[in-house]
């Protein structure tokens, strides 16, 4: 069939039973990052089973392309927005970061109780060169995208210098969408009307308060609620978020066991988002890992409902554009800030360089799909360390 053809047919009735076993089982397979997530859920819902079509899929990619948080699973909400209305929004979202949670908190247990025998600890020692590889592969991949003028190449290093001099995430975002989106007002023709209205959308939830409160449920559903509303350009940014709140803020963690669980998210399906399973498990048992994760997820609910009658606006608005050009070029800055900050306390000799280096060629020269260097490395380290035992 042609994909005018397909263009054209009537799009199918969805069920909810359908849409969440497909979900679900997306969200069990979904290895390899988002854009391995979105290539699956565009194998499912356009080519094999035809709910959606080509064109609708590309459009709501695009949108969540736009929004803070794991873009992934903004899909997945969108398209069950899409098929089943408010009720398939929920159910696929749900479905989708259900396996995740479940798998990322049994670690999180095991973690905790088992956390210094040998074979967890060398499975972790393994891992964590692994995942600065990984970083560093989506830096290099998204940096050509993100620093496309010299301009945001110069928004980028003064956010980076920013980072190393200690500023706060959220202010440096911040900063670069406003001296961007201040620059596009310049350049504008003195005819055009103004529309600095549009930028609004661009910044959701940008002058949130930090949460003040302890380590206790609210206070961890606070802080993740935070994060989940302001991370913009990966989910690797949502590294630096943790670390300035969780490490260096409110020294809820250590740099190892942020490591330790950024780690677990790499090694398992899912958002990488659901790193906040673990966070909140090791902070506050079960409870913790339900509300972080409620937290964290729930801006993506929010801003899927919230975007449509602002879709228009935003694509239209050159200022909202040149706005969100600017949260691109801080958000690879502070990847970069943070892959340095962990860099320190992954790689402490010649294996973990070793491990690093080779994982970094075998990702950008021959693109290896990162689960298996995960779980290479992770058996290697487990190994070594039981070995020495």
């Amino acid at each position: 069939m042609t994909a005018s053809a397909q263009e054209e047919e009537p799009q199918p009735e969805v069920s909810l039973g359908r849409l969440a076993l497909l979900f679900l089982k997306l969200g069990t397979i979904a290895f390899g990052g988002p854009a391995a997530h979105i290539a699956m859920m565009e194998d499912e819902l356009v080519r094999r089973r035809r709910w959606v079509r080509s064109a609708d899929f590309l459009d709501l990619l695009a949108v969540a392309n736009l929004l803070p948080g794991p873009s992934s699973t903004e899909l997945a909400i969108f398209l069950g927005y899409r098929l089943c209305g408010v009720a398939g929004l929920l159910l696929a979202g749900t479905c989708f970061v259900l396996p995740a949670f479940l798998i990322v908190a049994s670690i999180a247990w095991a973690y905790v109780l088992y956390g210094h025998l040998p074979a967890a600890t060398g499975l972790l020692y393994g891992v964590k060169p692994v995942v600065i590889a990984i970083v560093l592969q989506a830096l290099w991949r998204l940096g050509a995208s993100a620093f496309k003028t010299r301009l945001l190449g110069a928004l980028g290093l003064l956010a980076l210098a920013a980072s190393f001099s200690g500023a706060p995430p959220l202010p440096v975002l911040a900063g670069t969408a406003v001296a961007a989106a201040a620059v596009a007002w310049m350049r504008r023709p003195r005819s055009a009307a103004p529309d600095l209205g549009a930028v609004v959308p661009a910044l959701p939830l940008a002058g949130a308060a930090s949460a003040t409160a302890g380590a206790g449920l609210a206070g961890i559903f606070l802080v993740f609620l935070k994060v989940g509303a302001v991370v913009f350009g990966s989910g690797y940014v949502l590294l630096a978020f943790l670390r300035a709140d969780l490490v260096v803020q409110r020294h809820w963690l250590t740099e190892s066991q942020l490591l330790d669980a950024i780690a677990v998210g790499q090694v398992t399906p899912g958002p990488v988002f659901t790193t906040a399973t673990f966070i909140g498990y090791v902070l506050h048992g079960l409870p913790g890992a339900v509300v972080a994760t409620a937290g964290i997820f729930a801006p993506a609910f929010l801003f899927v409902a919230a975007t449509g009658p602002l879709v228009r606006l935003l694509r239209g608005s050159s200022l909202a554009g040149a706005a969100l050009d600017g949260l691109n070029a801080g958000s690879l800055a502070l990847m970069a800030f943070v892959t340095w900050q962990l860099g320190r306390t992954a790689i402490v000799d010649r294996l973990t360089l070793g491990l690093a280096v080779v994982s970094a060629v075998l990702l950008l020269r021959y693109r290896l799909n990162a689960t298996w260097l995960v779980l290479g490395a992770g058996l290697l380290g487990a190994g070594l360390a039981l070995a020495g035992s």
